[in-house]
C-alpha cells in the first residue's frame, strides 16, 4: 500500500471518529439541555450555541469522509449523456477542480476566522476557537479531494 493510501486511510479513520464523537456530544448536550430546562427551569449557558457548532463539526468531518468514499453530493446531469470511458477520463481533473474550489473556500474561511478572532470580545473568544471548524473542515475536504485526484477512481472507493 502506498504512502498516499495509508495517509488517506488514517485521515479518514480520524475524521470518522471525530464525526462520531461530535455527534455523540451533540446528542448528549441536547439531551442534558432538554432535561435541565424541563426539570430545573434552567439550561446550560451557551449550550444552544455549542450545539449549532457541533452540527458543523459533524457536517464537515462527515463531508470529508463522504469525499473519500465517493458519496459526496455530485452534479452529474452530464454524466448520463457521456460514455463511461469519458467519465473515467474526467474523474481526476474534476476532483482536482473540486479541490481548487474547496481550497478557495478554505482561504476565505481562514480570513473570516481571523476577523472573528481579532474582533471578538474577550468573553466570546472561546466561540472563535470553536469556530475553527469552518477553515479546518474546508481544509480537510480540500485534502480529501486532492488525495482522490492523486490516487484515482479505482482505489478511492
Amino acid at each position: 500500500m502506498s504512502f498516499l493510501k495509508k495517509f488517506r486511510d488514517t485521515l479518514t479513520r480520524i475524521e470518522t471518529w471525530l464525526a462520531a464523537a461530535s455527534l455523540l456530544l451533540l446528542l448528549l448536550l441536547a439531551l442534558v439541555q432538554i432535561l435541565a430546562r424541563n426539570l430545573f427551569d434552567s439550561g446550560i449557558a451557551d449550550a444552544d450555541t455549542l450545539t449549532r457548532y457541533l452540527v458543523l463539526y459533524v457536517t464537515f468531518f462527515g463531508a470529508a469522509v463522504a469525499v473519500q468514499r465517493g458519496r459526496h453530493i455530485k452534479i452529474d446531469a452530464l454524466s448520463a449523456l457521456m460514455q463511461p470511458a469519458s467519465i473515467k477520463k474526467l474523474y481526476r481533473p474534476l476532483h482536482a477542480g473540486a479541490a481548487l474550489v474547496c481550497g478557495l473556500f478554505t482561504d476565505a474561511a481562514i480570513r473570516f476566522w481571523r476577523d472573528s478572532w481579532e474582533f471578538a470580545p474577550q468573553h466570546e473568544q472561546w466561540l472563535a476557537l470553536v469556530g475553527l471548524v469552518i477553515p479546518v473542515g474546508f481544509a480537510l475536504i480540500t485534502l480529501q479531494f486532492i488525495l482522490v485526484a492523486l490516487i484515482g477512481q479505482d482505489e478511492a472507493t
